[in-house]
């Protein structure tokens, strides 16, 4: 696999072009947005640059890792060499499953066709293609240039070529796959996302505040970030979309999201994207303060 597109250009999509660029790959990421595009590019030299001042890369490095970069607007141009596709689209079925059948009828035959999603059956997305056994999930952490993991996801038809040809090339990204099998969450967050519901849930019936429930999860279990805060990091309409697909697709009422979730999302209260979650960010991350809507 020399060729690699990766399909959206926002947090997810730069951050894994990102990695495959500074590992020697030929990378073309895509988006609709020509402005996504350029603030993509802008991202991963910041993040190139916050590399070299800690010592972890040189100039060169840096230089060679741009280099490998293309953006491109039109995916029909973008796609039809490539030898693997990671789509890197918003969490949302439809503009999935109708990007995988543009995908299918664009690529060559040998192509493999992954996607980042975090929930959303590997299986459904295959079976609007005509090659399921080359579709695969391949969920990357956020920030994918620091966050070792690669959940690999095998689909009802995944083969064992892809599946094995995918755990190589994520080794050789210098991350660490584990793979696991196609059910509402997976593993990652199935177990991360009841938990963040929950964190908010005993927030939404006066147990404790933003930062008393967020500091208890830091100090008292070492995680390094709060339940509330990740959830801020993450984009709560995110969380409200994966917890959506638990509920619907395993029928259990312990996945059903939180009113204040659903409520925050409906108000456009985002997290760090839009300025305001849980916490307060217009002085930015860094600075951030319990939201005034929880003081």
């Amino acid at each position: 696999m020399k060729n690699i597109v990766v399909i959206g250009a926002g947090t997810m999509g730069n951050g894994i072009a990102h990695v495959f660029a500074q590992k020697g790959y030929a990378v073309s990421l895509v988006d609709i947005s020509e402005d996504s595009l350029k603030k993509a590019l802008a991202t991963i030299e910041k993040n190139l640059d916050r590399m070299i001042a800690k010592e972890v890369i040189g100039e060169t490095e840096k230089n060679l890792t741009l280099g490998n970069i293309t953006t491109q607007t039109d995916i029909k141009k973008a796609a039809v060499n490539a030898d693997l596709v990671v789509e890197a689209a918003t969490e949302n079925v439809d503009i999935k499953l109708q990007l995988f059948r543009d995908l299918d009828s664009i690529c060559p035959e040998n192509c493999v066709l992954a996607t980042n999603t975090s929930s959303i059956s590997i299986t459904k997305i295959a079976a609007v293609t005509k090659r399921p056994d080359k579709v695969i999930g391949m969920h990357f952490m956020n920030p994918v240039p620091i966050m070792k993991l690669v959940e690999i996801i095998r689909g009802y038809s995944t083969s064992d070529e892809v599946s094995d040809a995918i755990t190589k090339l994520s080794e050789n990204l210098g991350k660490v796959p584990v793979t696991c099998n196609d059910y509402p969450g997976f593993v990652a967050n199935r177990i991360l996302m009841p938990m963040i519901n929950e964190a908010i849930i005993s927030l939404h019936e006066g147990v404790a505040g933003v930062k008393e429930i967020d500091t208890i999860m830091k100090l008292g279990m070492a995680h390094p970030m709060g339940p509330l805060q990740l959830a801020d990091f993450i984009g709560l309409d995110v969380c409200l979309a994966i917890l959506r697909v638990l509920y619907d697709g395993l029928g259990n009422d312990k996945y059903a999201p939180c009113p204040l979730l659903v409520n925050m999302v409906t108000a456009g209260k985002l997290g760090v994207k839009s300025g305001e979650g849980f916490y307060d960010y217009s002085k930015g991350a860094k600075a951030a303060e319990v939201s005034g809507s929880f003081m």
